[in-house]
């Protein structure tokens, strides 16, 4: 669970993750951008560019995005797409 105390710190870590994640999405033409993080640890994020519309959107989101942030941040449980 993410308190108020620690969301900012919390939030802080997901995006620089995704700062380091987003090079490699960006060499494909896609990319990823941070939304939101709710109080139980889901990563929301929307996938941009070829990345929203790539038959492998959820592999990459699944096994590469939401791989990278759980094992950098123990806060974060899953990540999830709008």
């Amino acid at each position: 669970m993410i308190t108020d105390e620690n969301r900012e710190n919390v939030t802080r870590k997901v995006q620089n993750a995704l700062a380091q994640i987003r090079p490699y999405l960006q060499q494909d033409g896609g990319d990823v951008e941070y939304v939101d993080m709710t109080a139980e640890g889901v990563v929301i994020v929307r996938l941009k560019g070829h990345c929203g519309s790539c038959p492998h959107a959820m592999q990459t989101l699944k096994d590469g995005i939401e791989r990278a942030l759980k094992q950098a941040i123990p806060e974060v449980q899953s990540v999830e797409r709008i």
